[in-house]
């Protein structure tokens, strides 16, 4: 379990109790960022991609890996940033050799959405989960929703209540032929039929992101790329 620290808003000067999230490793184990319990936290003014990020290693296996800077809303409206210590990752020379086989992939461990960072963040973890490394945020801007990249891979996060249209699967398509990438499209309210057949005819895998923050597959596309 995470331990709770105390944190004061800088403009409010309001106290809470915060708990940063736990995410799961590629070997299965939680990951906690470490929270720098005497740190002072400061307001974000603007949301900025790279800084929402931060590399934190297991405990358990040493393995890096980008997770979601942790934040809390005040009840004045600020977004609070909180500080976190470097963290240490054991001595690789001690870390378990790799064994010969790869060993299977385990269940994907969802995160309960409750706000449009949450969506993107559990599209990157997905992606993650899919194989894709160094998840970013990507050059070009979508017409709607949020762009990730990662190594020869183009995603669309779309977390608004307007299901997807024909017109978002084919911006999203055109882009990524563009950059000569493959692409997969996230949606919080799913996606029209038209849209649906126009993905099938493009080759664009459609998920759907509910509530309880596991991807579902829409077409085949999809459900041969989370299989």
């Amino acid at each position: 379990m995470s331990e709770s620290v105390s944190v004061r808003c800088p403009v409010c000067r309001c106290e809470h109790l915060y708990a940063a999230p736990s995410y799961p490793c590629e070997c299965g184990a939680p990951v906690h960022p470490p929270l720098d319990r005497g740190g002072t936290p400061t307001a974000v003014a603007h949301q900025v991609w790279d800084e929402a990020w931060v590399t934190v290693a297991c405990a358990v296996c040493g393995r890096r890996a980008q997770w979601p800077q942790p934040e809390l809303g005040c009840a004045c409206g600020t977004v609070l940033r909180i500080p976190l210590t470097d963290g240490t990752a054991p001595d690789p020379a001690a870390e378990p050799a790799a064994s010969a086989a790869a060993p299977p992939r385990r269940a994907f461990q969802p995160i309960t959405i409750r706000t449009a960072r949450d969506a993107v963040t559990v599209a990157a973890l997905y992606l993650r989960w899919l194989g894709y490394q160094d998840i970013r945020r990507a050059d070009q801007r979508p017409p709607s929703g949020i762009g990730l990249a990662a190594r020869g891979l183009l995603a669309q996060v779309d977390p608004t209540v307007r299901p997807a249209s024909p017109r978002d699967v084919e911006c999203l398509w055109l882009t990524a032929m563009t950059e000569s990438a493959h692409c997969v499209y996230f949606s919080l309210a799913g996606y029209t039929s038209e849209a649906r057949t126009r993905a099938d005819s493009l080759g664009v895998p459609l998920f759907v992101l509910d509530l309880t923050g596991t991807p579902q597959p829409v077409n085949g596309l999809a459900d041969d790329l989370g299989g």
